[in-house]
């Protein structure tokens, strides 16, 4: 058994277990590693150990502790077994609350958790060091009552030792003479040591960014009989130095103090680093949602104090995916840097921007007069972003949309607030973007008819709720329908019909649309088969949307699809929207072009509402082009949708594409689009969308009308 032991004392099991495992890997053969859960069993076990001749050295506390905290049960130990050196383990993270804990428990070193397992094995290893000097340091001084003769040895030993140490080490008698200081401290320091060693202190004073914290040479007896404390000291070349100082004993007698200095810096930038993290944003240097939601809860506490009024905007910078998507996240990360700047040109010092998270930032207006400032600000917002942002070259246009909370209409504290503005957001959004929107209670209540919608619908094809319709396309010059267009229709038990307007998008944000999509297409590919089995080979138009298109496993479940059906490739079409393919433009065009090959028929929908760009048409593989019925419906009274019909007519004439104009809904505008040359036409005039039984007899009707 050893004669020595360390003590480490922590109530957490786990971390106990795991100090004391440390703790015996490098010092098991020399000590005795002893663990309890708390302050009293090891008070108890040092008496116990004391009694049986054993040393302890070092003791290693918790500071959080049931019972006994780590630093009351500390003193109480120095106070009974003073040359027992103290650590203690803290989640601490003020520098002066712990310098307090430090200098009441006259700590020698305490260590932040969680711990680094290097730094932890140097302290300790330095702890037993120390705990050596002392009783070198205490049988020297017994050495120096008993003989002068014994100074001399004594003093090299000593000097050895203290060359020996990481630590800077300096030691002053009380009449302000340097007795001691080995080489590490002017390393450390960056001097050099001069022969007459009176002469340091002037020298670290000057080293100093505060000369006062370390003013020596104006030391009285008072401060050399100050118990242990630490300090931290700043450099002149930036430097961060710990410093403890104790009283240097001889017997009783107070003859001087010892001082021992730690590099820190990399410790404390480190420790700067993680709180700064823990409440800024990396890329922007923004306030992160943690530090805004400290602000807003403060600021709404000083409006509620002083009767101010307070705006939080939610801001979403519009299709910011594309631009990742399509010029990588470099660029992305350079556009919401250049955004940043942008916004914070927009708003006072005194009000605060925070990276929500992704392309979206939250804002507190503080101190505001009138509900008016916040859509001051709100319009300068997105006036500020108009300009194109250049991108190592590239030119970006991006727009946001911004949601309005007000406190205290719309809510009194930060969680109802920013889901208040988050909720306006999602109206600009709905709105067309680029513009911003104030919350009020009826968006409250849209939203919350938006999630019982969305319940609704994740339950709505397992209980066969949806149905699919067919719309009829005619080639007006025979009067024949030439494809059938599949439409997803929802009958809800209790809310009856419901629009596709309201419940496709919602499939979309949540991934439904993939099942209903697949399911949709089923259903299309096989009433066609069951069309063609009756004589009558009609083309099936299925739209695939944004998130189909970009599912990985959309040509599989096509290709599955139409052999579990057995219908021939060239009665399918698959229509897509220009928004579908921006997300990925190369992969969009890889999958389409993959279809294509297989027979599959491509069409383009709803063309002149989106980015209308003509590289799509030269990109992708489209054999059809459908006007949308916005331009066909003021066809005869907008002299502007007529140049756009005709052009567009044009356009797919000299790519050889089939133009479907949509939207025909009454004689005169089937007249007016014949004249224009629109060969196929779909529209209420000819048809609604109609059940699979009644677009069969409808089909059916028309067979026999052409035979007779």
């Amino acid at each position: 058994m050893n004669n020595a032991a360390i003590i480490c004392v922590d109530d957490n099991l786990g971390i106990l277990s795991s100090l004391g495992e440390q703790l015996r890997r490098e010092f098991s053969d020399a000590y005795e590693i002893e663990l309890v859960t708390d302050g009293e069993e090891a008070l108890a076990l040092c008496a116990e150990l004391t009694a049986e001749g054993i040393d302890i050295p070092v003791v290693i506390s918790d500071q959080q502790m049931p019972g006994i905290q780590g630093d009351q049960f500390l003193a109480l130990l120095h106070a009974q077994y003073p040359q027992t050196l103290t650590i203690m383990l803290t989640g601490q993270s003020n520098m002066a609350a712990v310098s307090n804990a430090v200098n009441a428990a006259n700590l020698y070193r305490f260590i932040p958790k969680p711990w680094d397992s290097a730094d932890l094995i140097l302290t300790v290893k330095e702890a037993l060091r120390r705990f050596s000097q002392d009783h070198q340091l205490y049988d020297h001084q017994q050495a120096l009552q008993q003989a002068n003769a014994e100074l001399a040895r004594s003093l090299s030993l000593l000097q050895a030792t203290l060359e020996s140490t990481a630590d800077g080490i300096l030691v002053i008698y009380k009449q302000g003479t340097v007795t001691h200081c080995n080489q590490k401290l002017a390393e450390m320091w960056g001097v050099t040591l001069p022969t007459d060693l009176n002469q340091v202190l002037a020298l670290l004073s000057k080293k100093l960014q505060n000369p006062q914290q370390f003013d020596m040479p104006s030391w009285g007896q008072a401060q050399f009989l100050q118990p242990a404390r630490s300090d931290l000291l700043a450099l002149t070349n930036g430097r961060l130095i710990e410093c403890f100082s104790q009283p240097q004993k001889l017997g009783k007698e107070v003859v001087g103090r010892v001082w021992s200095f730690r590099d820190v810096t990399e410790r404390q930038q480190a420790e700067s680093m993680i709180r700064y993290q823990a409440n800024y944003d990396e890329l922007t240097g923004l306030a992160n949602r943690r530090q805004f939601n400290d602000y807003l809860s403060q600021s709404l506490t000083m409006a509620k104090l002083n009767q101010e009024g307070l705006a939080v905007l939610f801001v979403d910078l519009d299709y910011f995916k594309v631009v990742n998507d399509s010029l990588g996240h470099v660029m992305g990360d350079l556009l919401l840097q250049q955004v940043v700047s942008r916004l914070s040109s927009c708003c006072r010092d005194q009000d605060i921007i925070a990276r929500w998270g992704g392309d979206e930032f939250t804002i507190a207006l503080s101190n505001i007069q009138d509900h008016n400032a916040a859509a001051v600000v709100a319009q300068r917002i997105l006036t500020a972003l108009q300009p194109s942002f250049d991108l190592e070259g590239h030119p970006v246009c991006i727009t946001s949309s911004i949601g309005i909370a007000l406190y205290p209409e719309d809510g009194e504290d930060a969680g109802t607030l920013l889901q208040n503005a988050d909720t306006a957001l999602y109206q600009a959004k709905e709105q067309g973007r680029n513009s911003y929107q104030y919350y009020t209670q009826a968006l409250n209540d849209t939203g919350q008819d938006r999630l019982a919608l969305e319940y609704a619908l994740n339950q709505a094809l397992e209980r066969e709720e949806f149905a699919v319709y067919y719309q009829p396309q005619i080639d007006t010059r025979t009067g024949a329908i030439s494809h059938m267009e599949a439409l997803a229709r929802w009958q809800h038990p209790q809310l009856g019909f419901i629009s596709p307007a309201q419940f496709i998008p919602i499939a979309e944000q949540n991934g439904a649309i993939v099942a209903l999509g697949h399911w949709v297409l089923r259903q299309a590919c096989a009433q066609a088969k069951i069309w063609q089995q009756l004589g009558m080979s009609i083309t099936v138009g299925v739209n695939l949307s944004p998130r189909q298109l970009r599912d990985g496993a959309l040509l599989e479940m096509v290709d599955q699809t139409l052999a579990q059906t057995n219908l021939e490739t060239s009665l399918l079409e698959l229509e897509i929207t220009e928004s579908a393919t921006l997300h990925n433009l190369t992969q969009a065009q890889s999958v389409l072009m993959d279809l294509h090959r297989m027979g599959i028929g491509l069409a383009l929908d709803d063309f002149g509402t989106g980015y209308s760009s003509l590289s799509y048409l030269k990109q992708f593989p489209l054999d059809t082009l459908k006007i949308d019925r916005s331009f066909v419906m003021d066809l005869l009274t907008q002299d502007k949708d007529v140049a756009i019909a005709k052009a567009i007519l044009e356009l797919g004439r000299g790519l050889d594409l089939r133009v479907v104009a949509e939207g025909v809904e009454t004689e005169e505008l089937q007249q007016l689009l014949q004249n224009f040359g629109c060969q196929h036409m779909q529209g209420y005039l000819f048809s609604r969308p109609l059940p699979a039984l009644e677009a069969t007899h409808l089909l059916q009707t028309q067979q026999s009308t052409r035979a007779a």
